[in-house]
C-alpha cells in the first residue's frame, strides 16, 4: 500500500514514515524539503499518483492568526481536492484535544478550518485529536513567561510522547476511515502547574510557576477538562517521569 506522510520529515511524521516502512508499505515523507508544498501545491499531483492513503501531521510555520489561517485553510483547499481526483481512500489528519473549545484562539480556529475542509471533501476520513505532547513543555514555558514568571491556566493537561502518538497514527493509517474524531492522551492527568515544574526541575530550571483561572492558552481561556480528553480511545503507555529522565540522559 501506498501511503503518503505530509509533514512526513517532521517530529511526528519521521516516527511514522519509519514505523510503516517497517511493516512494508511504500510511504512518501512528503515536506517542503522533498519538493511536496502543500501551500503552492508543487510536487502534490506527483506524490499523491496511486496512494491509498494520506497521513497529514503538517503544521503551520507560524502561530500568528492570519499566517496560521492562510496555511490550514490553502493547505487543504489545495490537498484535499488532488487527493480526491488521485482516489485517496483515507485521509487522516492530527489535530488536538479540544480544537472545537477553543475557537477564540486564531490558532484552533485554523485547526477547525481544516477539520471542517476534510469532513467536506468527500474522502473517507479520520481524525486524530491529540494533547499535548511532552516536547512541548518547553514551548509552553516560553509563551507563558511573563516578568520572569511562568503564568499557567489553571487547568490540567494529559501529555503524551510523541512516539505514541506516532504509533497510533501508523496504526490508523492502516486501518478502515472511522469519518470522524478519536480522541488519544497519555496515561496521566496532571494539573498543567505540576507537569511544567516537573520538566524544569528536570532541566534544572527555577522559574517560578503560578496558576491563574485567568491565564489563557494559545489565546483562549480553559476550563479544568479543556485539554483532556472526553472519552479516549486510546492512552500512551510512556510515563513523562521516565521519558524525561531517559531524555536527560541522552543530552
Amino acid at each position: 500500500m501506498k501511503i503518503v506522510v505530509i509533514g512526513g520529515t517532521g517530529l511526528i511524521g519521521n516516527q511514522i514514515v519509519n514505523q510503516l516502512q517497517n511493516s512494508g508499505h511504500e510511504v512518501i515523507a512528503a515536506s517542503p524539503n522533498n519538493g511536496v508544498n502543500t501551500l503552492t501545491g508543487e510536487g502534490l499531483k506527483e506524490v499523491l499518483q496511486g496512494a491509498q492513503v494520506v497521513v497529514d501531521v503538517s503544521n503551520s510555520p507560524s502561530f500568528e492568526d492570519a499566517p496560521v489561517m492562510n496555511f490550514f485553510k490553502t493547505s487543504n483547499e489545495n490537498l484535499l481536492p488532488m487527493a480526491k481526483a488521485a482516489g485517496v481512500q483515507h485521509h487522516i489528519a492530527l489535530s488536538v484535544v479540544g480544537t472545537q473549545k477553543l475557537q477564540a484562539s486564531g490558532y484552533f480556529r485554523a485547526k477547525q478550518v481544516q477539520e471542517d475542509l476534510i469532513k467536506a471533501s468527500g474522502i473517507p476520513y479520520t481524525l486524530v485529536h491529540a494533547t499535548q505532547f511532552f516536547e512541548f513543555a518547553g514551548s509552553i514555558v516560553q509563551m507563558s513567561m511573563t516578568d520572569g514568571k511562568v503564568i499557567l491556566p489553571a487547568a490540567n493537561i494529559q501529555p503524551i510522547a510523541s512516539k505514541d502518538v506516532a504509533t497510533f497514527m501508523a496504526k490508523v493509517a492502516l486501518e478502515k476511515p472511522a469519518n470522524q474524531i478519536l480522541e488519544i492522551g497519555g496515561p496521566e492527568k496532571y494539573d498543567m502547574a505540576i507537569w511544567i515544574r516537573q520538566y524544569l526541575q528536570a532541566t534544572h530550571k527555577n522559574d517560578e510557576v503560578i496558576s491563574d483561572v485567568q491565564a489563557p492558552y494559545s489565546g483562549a481561556l480553559l476550563t479544568a477538562d479543556t485539554l483532556v480528553p472526553e472519552a479516549a480511545v486510546f492512552l500512551g503507555e510512556t510515563h513523562y517521569t521516565d521519558w524525561v529522565a531517559i531524555t536527560k540522559n541522552q543530552r
